[in-house]
Protein backbone atom coordinates (compact mmCIF):
# COMPACT_ATOMS: atom_id res chain seq x y z
CA UNK A 1 0.00 0.00 0.00
CA UNK A 2 0.94 3.71 -0.61
CA UNK A 3 0.31 6.69 1.04
CA UNK A 4 0.17 9.75 -0.26
CA UNK A 5 0.88 13.29 1.48
CA UNK A 6 2.89 15.50 3.13
CA UNK A 7 3.52 14.62 7.01
CA UNK A 8 2.75 18.30 7.61
CA UNK A 9 -0.82 17.42 7.16
CA UNK A 10 -2.38 16.20 10.04
CA UNK A 11 -4.65 14.14 8.44
CA UNK A 12 -1.96 12.36 6.66
CA UNK A 13 0.55 12.11 9.86
CA UNK A 14 -2.78 10.61 11.73
CA UNK A 15 -3.14 7.84 9.51
CA UNK A 16 0.50 7.34 8.96
CA UNK A 17 1.54 6.99 12.84
CA UNK A 18 -1.59 4.63 13.14
CA UNK A 19 -0.42 2.57 10.43
CA UNK A 20 2.88 2.23 12.12
CA UNK A 21 1.24 1.58 15.95
CA UNK A 22 -1.12 -1.32 13.95
CA UNK A 23 2.16 -2.80 12.29
CA UNK A 24 0.49 -2.50 8.89
CA UNK A 25 3.78 -2.16 5.97
CA UNK A 26 3.38 0.58 3.70
CA UNK A 27 5.27 2.87 1.92
CA UNK A 28 5.38 7.03 2.15
CA UNK A 29 5.10 9.64 -0.88
CA UNK A 30 5.44 12.90 0.12
CA UNK A 31 3.63 14.72 -2.83
CA UNK A 32 1.91 17.73 -2.00
CA UNK A 33 -1.36 19.31 -2.74
CA UNK A 34 0.36 22.60 -3.34
CA UNK A 35 3.98 22.41 -4.48
CA UNK A 36 3.34 19.64 -6.48
CA UNK A 37 -0.14 19.72 -7.32
CA UNK A 38 -0.08 18.31 -10.93
CA UNK A 39 2.04 15.29 -9.60
CA UNK A 40 -0.77 14.56 -7.05
CA UNK A 41 -3.44 14.93 -9.25
CA UNK A 42 -1.82 12.19 -11.56
CA UNK A 43 -1.96 9.74 -9.05
CA UNK A 44 -5.55 11.24 -7.55
CA UNK A 45 -7.42 12.99 -9.67
CA UNK A 46 -9.45 14.63 -7.14
CA UNK A 47 -5.79 15.98 -5.08
CA UNK A 48 -7.06 14.94 -1.67
CA UNK A 49 -4.73 13.97 1.31
CA UNK A 50 -4.29 11.33 2.61
CA UNK A 51 -4.82 8.97 -0.26
CA UNK A 52 -4.35 5.89 0.20
CA UNK A 53 -3.39 3.31 -2.66
CA UNK A 54 -4.26 0.06 -2.31
CA UNK A 55 -2.85 -3.35 -2.92
CA UNK A 56 -5.18 -3.83 -5.85
CA UNK A 57 -5.42 -0.19 -7.17
CA UNK A 58 -8.01 1.45 -5.63
CA UNK A 59 -8.01 4.52 -4.21
CA UNK A 60 -8.75 5.47 -0.96
CA UNK A 61 -9.61 9.18 0.99
CA UNK A 62 -10.32 10.62 3.81
CA UNK A 63 -8.54 9.97 6.88
CA UNK A 64 -10.72 8.36 9.13
CA UNK A 65 -12.47 6.11 6.44
CA UNK A 66 -8.97 5.16 5.53
CA UNK A 67 -8.14 4.27 9.37
CA UNK A 68 -11.71 2.04 9.44
CA UNK A 69 -10.84 0.26 6.18
CA UNK A 70 -7.20 -0.59 7.34
CA UNK A 71 -9.06 -1.49 10.88
CA UNK A 72 -10.98 -3.27 8.98
CA UNK A 73 -9.04 -5.44 6.73
CA UNK A 74 -5.64 -5.31 7.73
CA UNK A 75 -4.61 -4.61 11.03
CA UNK A 76 -5.14 -8.45 11.89
CA UNK A 77 -7.25 -8.42 15.36
CA UNK A 78 -5.62 -5.09 16.45
CA UNK A 79 -7.03 -1.50 17.38
CA UNK A 80 -7.04 1.56 18.46
CA UNK A 81 -10.27 1.63 19.76
CA UNK A 82 -11.55 -0.02 23.11
CA UNK A 83 -13.54 -2.70 23.07
CA UNK A 84 -15.65 -1.48 26.01
CA UNK A 85 -18.87 0.41 24.98
CA UNK A 86 -18.48 2.86 27.87
CA UNK A 87 -14.95 3.77 27.04
CA UNK A 88 -15.59 4.11 23.34
CA UNK A 89 -18.04 6.67 23.54
CA UNK A 90 -15.91 9.00 25.67
CA UNK A 91 -12.81 8.06 22.55
CA UNK A 92 -15.25 9.12 19.86
CA UNK A 93 -16.31 12.54 21.87
CA UNK A 94 -12.58 12.95 22.11
CA UNK A 95 -11.50 12.32 17.83
CA UNK A 96 -14.55 14.09 17.46
CA UNK A 97 -13.49 17.05 19.41
CA UNK A 98 -9.80 16.78 17.90
CA UNK A 99 -11.16 17.14 14.48
CA UNK A 100 -13.48 19.91 15.20
CA UNK A 101 -10.05 21.29 16.02
CA UNK A 102 -8.54 20.29 13.40
CA UNK A 103 -10.85 21.02 10.45
CA UNK A 104 -10.89 24.86 12.07
CA UNK A 105 -7.22 25.29 12.12
CA UNK A 106 -6.68 24.15 8.78
CA UNK A 107 -9.74 26.88 7.74
CA UNK A 108 -7.69 29.80 9.76
CA UNK A 109 -4.34 28.77 7.92
CA UNK A 110 -5.67 28.28 4.58
CA UNK A 111 -7.65 31.90 5.13
CA UNK A 112 -4.30 33.45 5.79
CA UNK A 113 -2.10 32.22 3.63
CA UNK A 114 -4.02 31.79 0.72
CA UNK A 115 -6.59 34.52 0.33
CA UNK A 116 -5.65 37.68 -0.66
CA UNK A 117 -5.59 39.88 2.91
CA UNK A 118 -8.03 42.21 1.77
CA UNK A 119 -10.63 39.60 0.83
CA UNK A 120 -10.51 37.69 4.27
CA UNK A 121 -14.01 38.59 6.16
CA UNK A 122 -13.14 39.16 9.58
CA UNK A 123 -16.47 38.19 11.36
CA UNK A 124 -15.83 34.56 9.51
CA UNK A 125 -12.41 34.24 10.73
CA UNK A 126 -13.83 35.18 14.57
CA UNK A 127 -16.18 32.39 14.33
CA UNK A 128 -13.94 30.00 13.14
CA UNK A 129 -11.50 30.85 15.89
CA UNK A 130 -13.87 30.78 18.84
CA UNK A 131 -14.98 27.36 17.43
CA UNK A 132 -11.25 26.55 17.64
CA UNK A 133 -11.04 27.35 21.25
CA UNK A 134 -14.07 25.72 22.15
CA UNK A 135 -12.74 22.32 20.89
CA UNK A 136 -9.46 22.76 22.73
CA UNK A 137 -11.01 24.12 25.97
CA UNK A 138 -13.24 20.54 25.41
CA UNK A 139 -10.07 18.51 24.83
CA UNK A 140 -8.44 19.80 27.57
CA UNK A 141 -11.36 19.27 29.95
CA UNK A 142 -11.26 15.76 28.66
CA UNK A 143 -7.48 15.19 29.55
CA UNK A 144 -8.00 16.59 32.51
CA UNK A 145 -11.86 15.12 33.79
CA UNK A 146 -10.41 11.33 32.25
CA UNK A 147 -6.60 11.05 32.25
CA UNK A 148 -6.93 6.94 31.87
CA UNK A 149 -8.65 7.73 28.50
CA UNK A 150 -5.12 9.10 27.01
CA UNK A 151 -2.47 7.30 29.93
CA UNK A 152 -3.29 3.67 29.18
CA UNK A 153 -1.45 2.40 26.27
CA UNK A 154 -1.96 4.67 22.72
CA UNK A 155 -5.36 4.74 21.24
CA UNK A 156 -6.89 6.67 18.48
CA UNK A 157 -7.73 8.84 20.87
CA UNK A 158 -4.58 9.94 21.79
CA UNK A 159 -3.05 9.76 18.54
CA UNK A 160 -5.47 11.92 16.45
CA UNK A 161 -5.11 14.46 19.75
CA UNK A 162 -1.48 14.62 19.87
CA UNK A 163 -0.91 15.06 16.43
CA UNK A 164 -3.91 17.82 15.91
CA UNK A 165 -2.36 19.92 18.97
CA UNK A 166 0.99 19.94 17.30
CA UNK A 167 -0.54 20.85 13.94
CA UNK A 168 -2.03 23.38 15.82
CA UNK A 169 0.87 24.75 17.86
CA UNK A 170 3.40 25.04 15.07
CA UNK A 171 0.58 27.17 12.95
CA UNK A 172 -1.27 28.76 15.20
CA UNK A 173 0.27 28.99 18.78
CA UNK A 174 -0.74 32.75 19.10
CA UNK A 175 -4.41 31.76 18.88
CA UNK A 176 -4.28 28.88 21.42
CA UNK A 177 -2.27 29.49 24.27
CA UNK A 178 -0.31 25.99 25.08
CA UNK A 179 -0.21 27.55 28.98
CA UNK A 180 -3.57 27.13 29.88
CA UNK A 181 -4.03 24.14 28.06
CA UNK A 182 -1.33 21.93 30.02
CA UNK A 183 -3.23 18.26 30.23
CA UNK A 184 -2.37 18.45 25.80
CA UNK A 185 0.66 19.76 26.29
CA UNK A 186 2.04 17.04 28.29
CA UNK A 187 0.50 14.42 26.00
CA UNK A 188 2.06 15.68 22.79
CA UNK A 189 5.41 15.77 24.73
CA UNK A 190 4.92 11.48 25.61
CA UNK A 191 3.55 10.93 22.58
CA UNK A 192 5.89 12.77 19.77
CA UNK A 193 8.94 10.70 21.51
CA UNK A 194 7.78 7.28 21.52
CA UNK A 195 8.70 5.59 18.39
CA UNK A 196 5.83 5.85 15.94
CA UNK A 197 5.62 9.94 16.06
CA UNK A 198 9.64 10.13 15.75
CA UNK A 199 9.45 7.96 12.23
CA UNK A 200 6.93 9.45 11.19
CA UNK A 201 8.46 13.72 11.40
CA UNK A 202 6.43 16.48 10.47
CA UNK A 203 9.03 17.91 7.65
CA UNK A 204 9.85 14.35 6.43
CA UNK A 205 9.00 11.22 5.08
CA UNK A 206 8.15 7.55 7.11
CA UNK A 207 10.71 6.18 8.62
CA UNK A 208 10.51 2.48 7.29
CA UNK A 209 12.84 1.28 10.77
CA UNK A 210 9.65 0.77 12.68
Amino acid sequence: MRLIGMLDSPYVRRVAISMKLLDIGFSHEAVSVFSTFEKFRSINPVVKAPTLICDDGEILMDSSLILQFLESTQAQGKSLWSRDANVLVHQFRVVGLALAACDKAVQIVYERNLRPQAAQYEPWMDRVTAQLRAAYQCLEHEAELRPALFADGISQASVTTAVVWQFTQSMLAALVPAEVHPALVSLSGRLENTAAFLACPVDGVVSSGV
